[in-house]
């Protein structure tokens, strides 16, 4: 028995349900420049996605939030509890003039393991499912052909389960979860899960010139 609650310990500390602290974080970047386009997926936790997404070069603004269920107005507790049918997501806004959409799909593909279903890693549930959300018919066939593309470039073994959803709403999550890990990095998810992820994304996409200067 000891040894099953010590195992269940250990995943608690490892996984990003049930992690947060309610520490007062950034105000929200408002995303209403005319130049801006906006593009919302899921990729597991969402702490991690945008951390790196904030610092490209073209990245107006990440935020974490909630899309793809049938709640309105969701809590984080709520969506952790795979019952709202909502994924956690992060919806950015950014100048297709400095970094592309094809740009902004390999760094998805790259920071999350898209043959996973409905998990990444230790965190297990719907709400952490790789999925992509698309405004229109054009920007399907778009996603559909980056997802073909990171497929057969080999980076994953195995058969991508990323879904393709029509975009509907988007939920920004609680205040508290907006830059997240820089607020918390020494939070034991934060420093087990969320900051080697970081680590490897800021050296392979520093190395391409796509990050900003005070980043890198």
């Amino acid at each position: 028995m000891n040894k099953i609650l010590v195992f269940l310990l250990g995943l608690m500390l490892i996984s990003c349900n049930g992690q947060e602290t309610k520490k007062p974080l950034t105000k929200n970047q408002k995303m209403d420049k005319q130049n801006l386009e906006y593009i919302t997926f899921g990729g597991g936790c969402f702490w991690c996605v945008e951390s790196c997404f904030n610092m490209l070069k073209g990245v107006d603004a990440a935020i974490s939030g909630y899309s793809g269920g049938h709640k309105a107005n969701p809590t984080y507790e709520e969506v952790c509890t795979g019952e709202t049918g909502h994924a956690e997501v992060v919806q950015i806004a950014y100048d297709p003039k400095i970094i592309s959409y094809e740009q902004l799909m390999d760094v998805f593909f790259f920071l999350h393991d898209p043959t996973q279903r409905n998990r990444q890693g230790n965190d297990i549930g719907t709400q952490y499912r790789s999925v992509i959300f698309y405004k229109d018919e054009a920007e399907k066939q778009k996603a559909e052909a980056a997802l073909k593309a990171s497929e057969a470039s080999g980076r994953w073994q195995g058969n991508y389960v990323t879904e393709l959803a029509q975009f509907e709403k988007f939920w920004p999550a609680e205040q508290y979860h907006q830059g997240y890990y820089n607020a918390n990095p020494t939070q034991p998810y934060c420093s087990a899960v969320v900051g080697p992820k970081i680590a490897k994304f800021k050296k392979h996409y520093g190395e391409l010139g796509m990050l900003e200067a005070e980043t890198e």
